[in-house]
């Protein structure tokens, strides 16, 4: 009888701990179903919520292995070395639960909106600023949590107060050390809270165009059209100038230039541009011109400006127009392409006898015609300015020259 009261005693703290477990994971469930029905108008909430159903757990037992460690072995040897373990399990586990509870709000906060709109300017900033902010969230619990876990160690403690009492130096020599990180997680919150670029912005830089599909505190990832990841710094983005398709809207306008022969027929161009335009859905509606705008070298240029509703739309658009312009030139018009052109002049016979000098015409007074350098006398007046002095300038100083030779 002795044996079983001294078993249940050396037992007891283990029934302990079990009960305890028992109690902390009907708690979890308890608290999971009430977060549920508490938020259960927001879309996905039970999908999001069980990212936190371990680490509730865990933080739950821990605590209640605790109290029931402490009160049923209060003298045990073995005591205060779990203790210890437990207190650094716990640290890790409310740092668990708080990195989870971060992601469910920004889960939360994401999903509660649609992104299925083209002009989504409102969600992409954010989606920008709540992804960043739990980022910093974050690393900011993971730096607590890593403090607390050292200054449980009386060592560290102590040599905290040493730290503490250098901090100035300390300070600027780790400022010096990580100054180009440290502008670079600067200029991440500032590209965050400023608006200058937000998640799936389209933007062009460094000749490449593409979507901002990551912000980081210190680097920003470009999705290039053709899936490659061009990776900058944060400071990229601050000190150098950059295109942004998406700042204000989504809309966008776009061009497309056609080198023709002269004889193109401009109004059937227009004409079919209509037809091509009001026959696809790629064309929003607003913006469609058909302009002439260089006729030099032998070609006529023509240019087609139209928009779209985003970036991606715009550019099949203008690959439909291009084709669909070339095809009707090719089939309807080929004298419109553009060709080369030359005239074969064959040498004059050389003349005989020298031929009469004609009579010079007689000068009109009417100089509606004159030209700006030639045909009035205001013209040549102006050619003498943009030219120099004329011959007789020339001749007078020339003789006023030789007299003072003479004298």
């Amino acid at each position: 009888m002795e044996d079983l009261l001294e078993l249940a005693v050396r037992l007891k703290p283990l029934f302990a701990v079990l009960v305890a477990v028992g109690i902390s994971l009907i708690i979890a469930f308890a608290a999971r179903v009430a977060a549920n029905k508490a938020f259960r108008k927001v879309p996905g909430i039970r999908d999001v919520s069980v990212r936190a159903r371990n680490p509730l757990r865990l933080v739950l037992s821990l605590i209640g292995i605790r109290i029931a460690l402490g009160a049923t072995a209060p003298g045990a040897s073995w005591l205060p070395t779990l203790d210890y373990l437990l207190v650094v399990g716990l640290i890790g586990a409310v740092a668990w639960f708080g990195v989870v509870m971060l992601l469910i709000i920004e889960a939360m906060i994401l999903t509660k909106y649609s992104t299925d709109t083209r002009d989504n300017r409102r969600l992409r900033r954010l989606k920008t600023q709540v992804i960043l902010g739990r980022r910093i969230g974050i690393a900011v619990l993971i730096t607590i949590a890593v403090a607390f876990v050292l200054l449980t160690i009386p060592e560290v403690r102590a040599l905290g107060a040493g730290i503490l009492a250098s901090a100035g130096l300390l300070s600027i020599v780790a400022g010096l050390a990580v100054q180009g990180t440290l502008s670079n997680v600067f200029a991440g919150l500032q590209l965050a809270f400023t608006d200058a670029i937000r998640a799936d912005d389209v933007v062009v830089v460094e000749g490449e165009w593409g979507t901002i599909e990551e912000i980081t505190m210190t680097y920003v990832v470009v999705h290039i059209w053709d899936d490659r990841r061009l990776i900058l710094p944060s400071t990229y983005f601050t000190t150098t100038p950059f295109q942004n398709w998406t700042r204000r809207q989504s809309a966008i306008l776009g061009t497309v230039e056609l080198d023709l022969d002269w004889r193109v027929p401009v109004g059937d161009l227009r004409a079919k541009l209509k037809e091509t335009l009001a026959g696809t859905e790629l064309w929003d509606g607003r913006t469609s011109v058909l302009q002439v705008t260089e006729a030099v070298n032998g070609v006529v240029r023509v240019r087609i400006l139209v928009s779209a509703a985003d970036s991606g739309t715009l550019f099949d658009l203008r690959c439909l127009i291009r084709e669909t312009m070339v095809t009707y030139l090719q089939e309807r018009h080929p004298d419109a392409l553009p060709r080369q052109r030359w005239e074969e002049v064959s040498n004059p016979a050389p003349e005989t006898a020298a031929a009469p000098r004609k009579a010079p015409l007689p000068r009109s007074s009417d100089t509606s015609d004159s030209q700006l350098f030639t045909g009035s006398i205001d013209a040549v007046e102006r050619r003498q300015v943009f030219s120099g002095p004329g011959e007789e300038v020339f001749a007078e100083r020339e003789e006023n020259a030789g007299e003072d030779a003479r004298r």
